[in-house]
């Protein structure tokens, strides 16, 4: 693309100008945050030449460390402190955090919306889009995550790739405390399971180094049913089938990333990164397939047993420069990201008839499916003291390409392959974005605090249908504001509130028209005339201090236009399509709650809920409203009861509910799962470690879809319970710190704003 290369030449030299220039164009142009990649902190910088404004100070909000957490735009939970982080996943510590949950699947829900931005240290990663998240979720080890940021209204600083909605940020583990650490972690699971992990750091003078590398074979085994009831416009008459799944199969993973920082005099600091992550996969499925119609005459009988194969390959690379400037808390940063993720899978299918449906002769079949997605993410971002505040601007140049490739074959009885063109294609996608952004934050007086910013985003999207020779591009700019302000109530309370503008761009599958084969009763495609998802949010937040206990209560409320919805649509009388649409809106509201803090000496409670309200205009079977709508209540929520009988000793027990959530057409239905992790200190080094995911073996995905000609439910059970058991032995002084204030996550770049404002600690 010929805009990025433009761009980045424009951008450069506006960072290249001086604060005042910088100061005038933040106010009009804006754009995306800066990240910290593992490094150490530069030696101690010269004195400060002007006295930085105190920050406001607020209550602190924990998952399982004591450490300040509440911040301006966001909160930010401590997750390495967690027992179960030695033998744990990516989406095992998503799942401690208050209101997210994440599937069997990997699917990840924030507040009960599944339109989440998932960042690594404040950066889009190819290995977190699409069909891609839920692996890499389950193969990243939870002993590589420092902390999560939960952003539900997310500042200027911050883009629209992947999702307009909220931000999940994973901000990786990294030691910048002088001399060396190491970790090593070994699991052993039930059914053959197992996982181990290797970390270290040293850090010493101008250099720091840092590292780690794991391997895993693990997995899920599932169960499913789905009962299906096609309507006959004509005459009312149902087309009935059924179909019972298993699949059977674990996989194995494999990774390492290393980072590697030097600080070049007191006002320059180089970081460079990189992390490759491996996947593959074995498994076997058998479905029955049963349809009847009307007067329940069998119309087709069946099995379909079928192997496949599947390989993912994820790495990731990048390179930093942070300059301080001449005034105290002035700071200039380039950050450099490039991803990429490579799927590849083959299956083979065999159906043995007991009745055959008319017309179908093969019984043998293959598939293949590629995908590749590649992103390239460039900013910069210029920060300095202005008008008794802290100015911010940036900009940012990111490419993002995808390519599905889609093969299959049916094998006739002497063995011919024969190509099936209604199930065979190649399709591409190449999205370019290019962004300003400002932003100001300022303490007002002794109580208020306040950060105003705006966006501005030029999207360009180029589709390639190569199968069917036909290209479709689009262009626009979108303007996305941003406010926060804090009013500090007392020394133990503070109030909160925020407003954002979000866009949520369709994805590349969203966007491929091309009829993508599941299995025998299910195919999917995308819709490449979807528009973009307008989101307004708006919160408001009360933290204190209660009987000693961290309270906060936030009410929200969000509102979409043009919103992403799924909808199906019978292709015949048993194949049903998957696709996606734009709706006439939705909305939601809530009011989330956290309490954490010691009840008596050795017990600390986590406990955290949300009561919410959701509504959708009802969609008929073609997606177009009906005029009607469809509201949910639920109650979701965490509780986590961390005992300590002994110095050696610490059990927790955790429970969490998943209310019931709305689709495009239907609803998901309620879960519950309970979790049980305790660790026993042998010696100071070495530690051992249980770990208990779902006791009760109740984990499930359920959900209905209910339109004027379709009814259906369908219902899969996977392993719930599984036990590992491992040790965990450390070697030098504590890993994992945080990084100093405003240096780290939280601070000016990836975290946030820092001292001097209202973005300070809180």
């Amino acid at each position: 693309m010929t805009r990025t290369p433009r761009f980045t030449s424009i951008a450069l030299a506006l960072l290249s100008a001086t604060p005042a220039a910088m100061a005038q164009l933040s106010s009009a142009q804006p754009a995306a945050p800066a990240v910290t990649i593992s490094g150490k902190t530069a030696p101690p910088k010269e004195a400060p030449k002007t006295a930085p404004p105190e920050p406001v100070a607020v209550t602190s909000v924990t998952v399982a460390a004591e450490r300040p957490t509440g911040r301006i735009d966001r909160q930010v939970y401590d997750v390495k402190s967690d027992i179960a982080s030695s033998n744990g996943t990516a989406a095992d510590a998503l799942n401690n955090v208050p209101s997210v949950a994440v599937d069997p699947d990997g699917t990840v829900s924030l507040r009960g919306s599944t339109n989440v931005q998932i960042l690594i240290d404040g950066k889009p990663s190819a290995m977190l889009q699409g069909d891609n998240r839920g692996a890499t979720l389950s193969a990243l080890a939870a002993e590589d995550i420092d902390s999560i940021e939960v952003i539900n209204n997310p500042g200027a600083q911050f883009g629209n790739e992947g999702g307009g909605g909220p931000i999940l940020n994973l901000v990786m583990r990294r030691n910048r405390k002088p001399g060396g650490f190491a970790s090593v972690n070994a699991n052993a699971g039930t059914a053959g399971r197992y996982n181990s992990s290797v970390a270290g750091s040293y850090n010493e003078g101008y250099w720091g180094f840092q590292g780690s590398a794991h391997v895993r074979h693990d997995g899920r085994n599932s169960q499913g049913e789905s009962v299906r009831d096609r309507i006959d416009s004509r005459n009312g008459a149902p087309t009935h089938s059924e179909q019972q799944s298993t699949t059977a199969g674990l996989n194995n993973s494999a990774g390492v990333n290393g980072a590697v920082s030097y600080n070049h005099g007191l006002r320059d600091t180089f970081h460079a990164s990189l992390s490759y992550i491996q996947r593959d996969n074995d498994q076997r499925g058998r479905d029955h397939y049963l349809n009847t119609g009307p007067g329940q005459a069998t119309i087709s009988d069946y099995v379909r047993t079928s192997l496949r194969q599947g390989e993912n390959k994820n790495y990731a690379w990048g390179a930093r420069w942070d300059h301080k400037g001449d005034a105290d808390g002035e700071t200039l940063k380039l950050d450099l990201r490039v991803s990429s993720a490579d799927n590849a899978s083959a299956s083979d299918y065999t159906s043995v008839y007991a009745v055959m449906p008319p017309g179908r002769v093969d019984t043998h079949s293959r598939q293949r499916n590629d995908s590749d997605n590649r992103i390239v993410d460039f900013t910069g971002d210029y920060e300095t003291p202005a008008w008794g505040g802290m100015l911010k601007a940036g900009w940012k140049a990111a490419h993002n390409s995808n390519r599905f490739d889609a093969y299959y074959a049916d094998i006739l009885s002497n063995g011919t392959e024969i190509i099936n063109p209604a199930r065979t294609n190649l399709f591409e996608v190449d999205e370019t974005v290019t962004a300003l952004y400002g932003s100001y934050q300022v303490r007002l007086n002794e109580q208020w605090g306040a950060q105003a910013g705006l966006r501005a985003e030029h999207t360009s999207i180029d589709l390639n249908q190569v199968t069917g020779a036909i290209r479709a591009s689009n262009n626009y700019i979108n303007y996305i504001p941003s406010f926060f302000a804090t009013y500090k109530v007392s020394d133990d309370a503070n109030l909160r509130f925020s407003y954002a503008h979000r866009l949520r761009r369709p994805s590349a599958g969203d966007l491929n028209p091309f009829v993508v084969y599941r299995d025998e009763f299910n195919v999917s495609s995308g819709n490449p005339q979807l528009k973009p998802t307008q989101t307004d949010s708006f919160e408001i937040g009360y933290e204190t201090r209660i009987a000693g206990l961290e309270t906060a209560l936030r009410g929200y409320y969000r509102k979409d236009d043009d919103a992403i919805l799924e909808r199906k649509v019978f292709l015949s009388d048993t194949v049903l399509l998957t696709t996606r649409g734009n709706g006439p809106g939705s909305a939601s509201s809530g009011l989330e709650f956290t309490l954490n803090g010691k009840l008596m000496p050795g017990l600390t409670l986590n406990t955290s809920g949300n009561l919410a309200r959701s509504e959708q205009r009802i969609l008929d079977s073609s997606g177009l409203p009906t005029g009607a709508s469809r509201s949910a209540a639920s109650l979701s929520g965490r509780v986590r009861l961390n005992y300590q009988p002994t110095p050696q000793d610490q059990l927790q027990f955790m429970v969490q509910a998943q209310g019931k959530t709305l689709t495009g057409q239907g609803y998901r239905e309620p879960n519950t799962t309970a979790n049980l992790s305790l660790r026993h200190t042998l010696t100071p080094a070495l530690s051992l470690v249980l770990n208990v995911t779902d006791i009760f073996n109740s984990n499930k995905i359920a959900s209905v879809t209910d339109t004027d000609l379709l009814k259906e439910r369908s219902l899969r059970r996977l392993d719930g319970r599984i036990v590992y058991v491992g040790l965990s032995f450390r070697i030098g002084g504590p890993g994992g710190s945080r990084a100093p204030e405003g240096r780290g996550p939280g601070g000016p770049g990836p975290g946030g704003p820092g001292p001097g404002g209202p973005g300070g600690p809180m």
